[in-house]
C-alpha cells in the first residue's frame, strides 16, 4: 500500500510538471503573438522611422566636413627631444589663440585656423621590453669591463634613449594642410642653436674621417713593408711578431686591429654625417589621409537606431500608463 501511494505521489508531481511547463510555453507563444501584433500595427511608423533615420544620417553625413591629417616620423637629434616638444606645443597654442601674426613670420598665410591642430607623440610604447635591454646591458658592462664592451654598451643606450616620434598634423582643406604642415617643420628645424651644434658636428665628423683615412694609409703601408720583408727575411719569432734587423719588433695582430678599427670608426662618422643634417630629422613625411573616427563611418546606422529607441521607450511608457490607470 505504501509503495502505490508513493508511485500515485510521483505521477502526480511529474503531471503537475509537465502542466507548469505547458503553461510557460503557452505564456511565451502568447507574448510572441503580442509582439508580432505590436510590430504589425506599427509597422508603418517603424519603417517610416527607419527611412527617417536613414535619411537624416545620410544628410549629417555630407554636411560634416571630415577631417584629414599628415603623420611626420622624425628622430630627435642632439638632445633636442625636449626641445621638439616644447615648439610642438607652441605652435599648438597658437593656433588655440588664432594668433596668425606668429604663423605669418613663420611663411604660413592662414587666414582661418578653425579644423588645424598639432600634436606629438612617442612611437615605442614598448617600455617594459625597453628596460628589460637596458638591464641586460648593465649587467654586460658589469661582467666584462673592457671598452669594447663599454662602446656597445654607450651605442644601445644611446639608440634606446632616442626613440622615433609622430608629429600629426590636422585640417580640413588638403591644399593647405599639406603647405602648413611643410612650412611648420620648417621652422621646427630653423633654431639657430642647433644649427650651430650641427654644423660643428659636421665639421668633427668629416676631420675624423680624414684623419683616419691618412692612418689607415700609414697602417697599410707598415703592413705591406712588413710583408714583404717576411718574405725575404728568415728573422721571425712567434707567429705574430716581426724581428727586423735584430732590432725592432712589430705587431702585427695589434696592427689589424688597428686597421678595423679605423675602418669602422670611417664607417660610422660616414653614417653620422648622413644623419645628422639637421637637429630634427625626419624620417617619413607621410601624405594627407582621412581621420577614421566612427560617427563618419556609422553615423547612417546610428541615427535609425536612435529614432527607433525613442519611439519604443515611448510605447512603454505609454503602456505603463495604462497599466497604472487600469489597476488604480
Amino acid at each position: 500500500m505504501a509503495n502505490n501511494q508513493a508511485n500515485n505521489s510521483d505521477e502526480i508531481d511529474l503531471g503537475q510538471l509537465f502542466q507548469l511547463i505547458g503553461k510557460g510555453f503557452n505564456k511565451l507563444f502568447r507574448a510572441f503573438l503580442r509582439l508580432f501584433l505590436y510590430l504589425k500595427k506599427n509597422a508603418l511608423i517603424l519603417l517610416g522611422l527607419i527611412v527617417l533615420g536613414a535619411a537624416i544620417g545620410y544628410g549629417l553625413n555630407q554636411i560634416i566636413t571630415k577631417k584629414l591629417k599628415t603623420e611626420v616620423i622624425v628622430k630627435p637629434q642632439m638632445e633636442s627631444k625636449n626641445y621638439l616638444y616644447d615648439v610642438v606645443d607652441e605652435i599648438q597654442a597658437n593656433i588655440e589663440a588664432e594668433n596668425f601674426s606668429f604663423f605669418q613670420e613663420i611663411g604660413v598665410e592662414i587666414e582661418d585656423l578653425k579644423g588645424f591642430e598639432i600634436s606629438i607623440a612617442p612611437i615605442d610604447d614598448g617600455k617594459k621590453s625597453s628596460e628589460s635591454e637596458m638591464k641586460f646591458l648593465e649587467l654586460l658592462q658589469s661582467f666584462e669591463n673592457t671598452e669594447a664592451v663599454a662602446d656597445i654598451v654607450r651605442a644601445e643606450l644611446q639608440n634606446k634613449s632616442s626613440f622615433n616620434h609622430r608629429i600629426t598634423f590636422f585640417y580640413k582643406d588638403a591644399e593647405k594642410g599639406k603647405a602648413f604642415a611643410g612650412k611648420v617643420m620648417t621652422y621646427i628645424n630653423s633654431n639657430e642653436y642647433f644649427d650651430d651644434i650641427v654644423e660643428i658636428y659636421r665639421e668633427n665628423a668629416e676631420s675624423r674621417i680624414e684623419e683616419n683615412k691618412s692612418l689607415l694609409k700609414q697602417v697599410d703601408e707598415l703592413i705591406s713593408n712588413y710583408a714583404k720583408k717576411m718574405t725575404q727575411s728568415d728573422n721571425i719569432s712567434g707567429t705574430d711578431r716581426i724581428v727586423l734587423d735584430n732590432e725592432e719588433r712589430m705587431d702585427i695582430t695589434g696592427l689589424f686591429n688597428l686597421k678595423n678599427s679605423l675602418i669602422k670608426d670611417i664607417e660610422s662618422k660616414k653614417l653620422e654625417l648622413t644623419e645628422r643634417t639637421e637637429a630634427i630629422k625626419v624620417i617619413n613625411f607621410g601624405k594627407s589621409q582621412e581621420v577614421q573616427k566612427i560617427i563618419y563611418e556609422e553615423i547612417t546606422v546610428f541615427s535609425p537606431l536612435i529614432l527607433l529607441g525613442v519611439f519604443f521607450i515611448f510605447s512603454m511608457i505609454k503602456y505603463l500608463n495604462n497599466k497604472v490607470r487600469d489597476i488604480l
